[in-house]
């Protein structure tokens, strides 16, 4: 599914860093700003205890995670919505991604240059904020022009644009981004057209220093962040990149020793995948038997034909049913016989919604 969030933040706050961290693809990380030009793009998988644990039951031949794709963006200045810096590479970039992973510096070290000449991470969201609604308002100003122009001819369409896009620009030019207006999915397909940047998800992510990680909820510069985020909705997912990028080039048995030295359950990308995924709005699936263990992406509120399209388009050209059980089921019951027996299994038709988590079997005739 190609899908994918944008990693995104000033110059120097450890974006390429946890890029490569999380997708082990060598991007380029140095101490000066723009060091990333063009973006780098990763295939992420995505870390899911259940699918571990469908392993260990079954035992397959193989095993094919889910994934979602992350996109290292240059670092923006103020200013990019007028050119400044890279500022036009950037914009143009981040509005081919579908969510926003927004770095936010909270650690402090006088060896790495801050663009801003300070650490302040509520003032570095706020000025990335600030040139996505800036090139909004732009974007939405040349819109309502047409709009009036063709509405003045009896044309209703644009009428009813002509009124939307003036009052999302009268809350842009308020500093309020288009995800916080309220918009009514009608509202949101009318501007699917834009592209507007602050119509985007956001999830914010605090780098903090190594010798903070393990209690970083207790951290001031988090905290400020934390509260931006829960203000406008927003997730938070804490990590130390440098400790990221160095457990990355860890073996699996390292890195749970490494691990349990500085007091964490899990590496910090584990969250970050995880709730970037979700961020998406995605589920998963499985598929599973002796041959494979296969995790599948989907839309959440997808039906069982569309998801069974997502194996293969016969799937659900001929869909007939889903044989539908749950991952947990499935664990404690031991087999699939067992699950049947219990009388856990269900047969679902077309208007079934494919739940997250749900074990399927889907029957097709073509």
């Amino acid at each position: 599914m190609a899908l994918s969030v944008g990693i995104v933040g000033l110059p120097n706050v450890g974006k390429s860093t946890l890029f490569n961290a999380l997708s082990d693809a060598g991007a380029e990380a140095a101490n000066y700003p723009f060091c990333t030009i063009e973006p780098n793009v990763g295939i992420v998988p995505v870390p899911d205890p259940r699918q571990d644990k469908l392993v260990r039951q079954i035992e397959p031949d193989s095993v094919v995670p889910t994934t979602v794709e992350f996109v290292d963006i240059a670092g923006l200045v103020e200013g990019a919505s007028k050119g400044e810096g890279l500022g036009n590479q950037f914009l143009t970039h981040i509005r081919n991604v579908d969510a926003i992973c927004h770095v936010v510096r909270c650690f402090v070290d006088d060896n790495i240059v801050h663009v801003r000449g300070k650490v302040d991470p509520i003032g570095d969201i706020r000025t990335i904020e600030t040139e996505l609604i800036l090139r909004d308002a732009q974007s939405v100003e040349a819109r309502l022009d047409k709009a009036r122009k063709y509405s003045k001819g009896g044309d209703k369409d644009e009428k009813r644009m002509a009124e939307l896009c003036a009052k999302v620009l009268a809350q842009l030019e308020d500093a309020v981004p288009a995800r916080g207006q309220g918009l009514s999915e009608d509202d949101r397909e009318l501007l699917k057209d834009l592209g507007l940047l602050t119509l985007k998800p956001v999830l914010y992510v605090c780098n903090v220093a190594e010798d903070v990680v393990a209690k970083a909820d207790e951290h001031p510069l988090v905290q400020l962040v934390q509260a931006h985020a829960a203000a406008e909705g927003a997730q938070v997912v804490t990590i130390s990149a440098a400790i990221e990028a160095e457990m990355a080039q860890l073996e699996p048995h390292e890195r749970d020793e490494f691990l349990a030295g500085i007091g964490m359950e899990e590496p910090g990308l584990h969250r970050l995948i995880r709730t970037a995924y979700g961020l998406l709005d995605l589920i998963t699936y499985f598929t599973a038997g002796k041959k494979e263990v296969r995790a599948w992406t989907i839309r959440r509120g997808t039906k069982a034909p569309q998801a069974a399209g997502k194996i293969h388009s016969d799937f659900e050209r001929g869909f007939i049913r889903a044989e539908v059980m749950r991952w947990s089921d499935l664990l404690e019951q031991g087999s699939e016989a067992a699950v049947r027996s219990a009388g856990l299994q269900r047969s679902e038709g077309k208007e079934y919604v494919v739940q997250d988590g749900d074990v399927i079997h889907f029957r097709f005739n073509v």
